[in-house]
């Protein structure tokens, strides 16, 4: 498979279908919640966003793009380089949350028990080749 661009739909697509394959109810531990990841200062100079659902464990929603994003349980705002550093495995979520590097909206304590499954997602998309 030939390298996709981060965030393209190309990229999307994959990841949608590499989660749902590989993140079960079970693993995820029958999670219900949604996040909206806010990349600041994407190389074309665009904000783009990444939107995750899950409902009973089960991936409910994943898209990519620009403009205005799902609403979700969570919104976690950063610059684009350090949502880069996350998705190749350079950096857990909750460094970069208690490092200040990503901001949060939505409820902290609930956010940090949910890390884990954060993770587990993190390191699924960590492996579709990807240009960033």
């Amino acid at each position: 498979m030939a390298n996709l661009k981060y965030l393209s739909p190309e990229w999307s697509e994959e990841a949608r279908i590499r989660v749902k394959a590989e993140l079960t109810p079970e693993k995820m531990h029958n999670l219900s919640s949604s996040m909206t990841n806010i990349y600041q200062n994407c190389p074309d100079g665009r904000t783009m966003y990444m939107f995750v659902e899950f409902t009973g464990g089960e991936l409910t929603g994943f898209e990519t793009g620009d403009g205005e994003p799902p609403r979700a349980e969570f919104k976690i705002i950063a610059e684009y380089e350090t949502f880069a550093k996350i998705t190749r495995a350079e950096l857990g979520a909750v460094k970069a949350l208690t490092s200040r590097k990503l901001t949060l909206r939505g409820n902290m304590a609930k956010a940090l028990r949910l890390a884990p499954q954060v993770d587990k997602l993190n390191k699924v998309l960590a492996t579709i080749p990807t240009d960033f």
